[in-house]
């Protein structure tokens, strides 16, 4: 069985005068606080999401 990727997600700006859909994604995500970070599998609706929050968030392949 391939091994899944992983993605590990960093919010490195914050959501202060972000727009709510942005908002509630980086909250949907697991982020609540800056320099934090998740890992999350590498799938279309993990790669939408980072799409739409770019500008916010710093991503590695882990």
């Amino acid at each position: 069985m391939a091994e899944q990727k992983m993605l590990k997600i960093t919010l490195v700006k914050s959501t202060i005068g972000a727009v709510p859909k942005h908002k509630k994604t980086v909250q949907s995500m697991g982020l609540r606080k800056l320099n934090k970070s998740i890992v999350l599998p590498d799938n279309d609706a993990t790669r939408g999401q980072i799409q739409q929050i770019r500008h916010l968030i710093k991503v590695e392949e882990v």
